[in-house]
């Protein structure tokens, strides 16, 4: 897969993959990752990428030039009826579909080619969403100060279900919400920490006493905690 992030600060990503599972995946091919300055593609003097809004109000907009000159250097063409297949153009936003880990499956099981443009500011300019955005995504509901760290998230939830990026084939599918649940409880030496014991039952070796029990707690922790995901509770412990 490659994943190319535009952003007017392109410092923010200076080490940020270059740790973990994205530096291993990178390493072993994986994964290709590249940061592009949007303001390397403005054609001003002063390399503007922003302005005021058309209709008044506060704060300023990206500007759409750079922006569509940025992603027609990375995919030949601005149109996104005319992009490769396996591409999408991601606006990264707080109006966009909440990044889930079943769409971060989704994106990680039919992209090659994934361009994160990193909002900022009141906003970018209607016409990059209307022309080359092919997906809006929002890592919450609340406002950042720009896509930056939107950009950091969606990467390592894709590039963690990327084949062979896990050290097990099984630990992503494992993870918290892959079947609608919470994860359960884990434990590790020593099997008691001062006058904590773990459970005799995941000391028994009889697994599937241990797959009951973990399915029971997986189960009571997302009714305590996120029993919104119970709405179609479908079994399983991650």
């Amino acid at each position: 897969m490659r994943i190319d992030v535009l952003t007017i600060f392109p410092e923010f990503f200076g080490q940020v993959f270059d740790f973990g599972i994205i530096r291993r995946a990178r390493l072993a091919g994986i994964v290709e990752i590249g940061v592009h300055d949007i303001r390397v593609f403005a054609t001003d003097k002063h390399r503007m990428v922003d302005d005021r809004p058309f209709g008044g109000g506060d704060g300023m907009v990206l500007k759409p030039e750079p922006i569509f000159a940025a992603v027609e250097h990375l995919l030949g063409t601005s149109d996104k009826a005319g992009y490769p297949d396996g591409t999408r153009v991601v606006l990264l936003t707080p109006q966009g579909r909440p990044l889930t880990q079943p769409l971060a499956g989704e994106l990680a099981d039919s992209i090659e080619h994934l361009v994160l443009i990193c909002g900022r500011y009141e906003g970018v300019d209607e016409r990059v969403n209307d022309v080359l955005v092919t997906d809006e995504i929002s890592i919450g509901d609340y406002v950042l100060s720009g896509g930056e760290p939107a950009a950091v998230v969606v990467v390592d939830s894709i590039v963690r279900l990327l084949p062979e990026a896990l050290g097990s084939e099984t630990s992503a599918e494992n993870d918290s919400f892959s079947d609608g649940l919470l994860d359960c409880p884990h434990y590790t030496r020593p099997a008691e920490f001062r006058g904590m014991k773990v459970p005799d039952v995941l000391l028994n070796g009889n697994h599937a006493e241990i797959e009951k029990w973990r399915l029971q707690m997986a189960l009571e922790k997302t009714r305590r905690v996120r029993k919104d995901l119970l709405e179609g509770e479908n079994g399983g412990c991650e």
